[in-house]
């Protein structure tokens, strides 16, 4: 068994953090409420040091007085706690959504649907390759059929019926898959968790 202390509160915090599974108590509350109060502390001082002081403070400690504005919009947020002056809150908020959207917008076109378009047409070289071409095909057809399940312009009749519901199908496959992976995500930090305690902290991993 370890003798770090480090280790030690490593396990009693997560052994606090399982005790959630037998039911909610103040042990895995306190956990809780102390995971939350670290990242929050963490990320203050990393967002000074990384984002204000840098980006803001030392420029206008330069004499740029064009950053007063971004200083300004930021001190509008806490508007939102003074009822007689709240509605200025608004203005940084649209300013984020309209520059946000603007900067968003295309690059998640040219990734997410571009380069899922291309990704969807392309066909391999040569189809002497069975297998790319079988699958360049299945990955067309899906494509399409689950396009078509979420038209909504016509009454899914005649072909529109069978290809609709083949894209219920892609639909729930891909959700599967994703649901699969998340699962899978969590398990590997259960397991990692309990080689933790196996490990380092009771020394019967070796």
């Amino acid at each position: 068994m370890s003798s770090d202390p480090w280790i030690w509160l490593g396990a009693i915090l997560t052994l606090m953090i399982f005790s959630f599974l037998y039911k909610d108590n103040p042990f895995y509350k306190f956990a809780e409420h102390l995971f939350v109060g670290v990242a929050n502390g963490y990320y203050i001082v990393f967002y000074w040091h990384n984002a204000l002081r840098p980006n803001l403070f030392e420029p206008l400690g330069r004499g740029e007085i064009i950053y007063l504005v971004p200083l300004l919009l930021g001190l509008l947020y806490f508007t939102r706690f003074i009822p007689k002056v709240s509605w200025l809150v608004r203005i940084p908020i649209g300013f984020m959504i309209g520059w946000g959207a603007g900067i968003s917008i295309p690059a998640y076109f040219q990734a997410f649907i571009l380069k899922q378009i291309e990704g969807t047409v392309v066909v391999p070289d040569s189809f002497s390759n069975f297998t790319a071409g079988l699958w360049s095909t299945i990955i067309f057809i899906g494509v399409v059929c689950t396009l078509i399940y979420f038209y909504f312009s016509r009454e899914h009749k005649g072909i529109l019926k069978p290809t609709s519901k083949l894209g219920i199908i892609f639909i729930m496959i891909g959700f599967g898959a994703s649901f699969g992976y998340t699962v899978m995500a969590r398990v590997s930090l259960l397991i990692g968790r309990i080689q933790f305690l196996l490990g380092p902290w009771l020394g019967l991993l070796k």
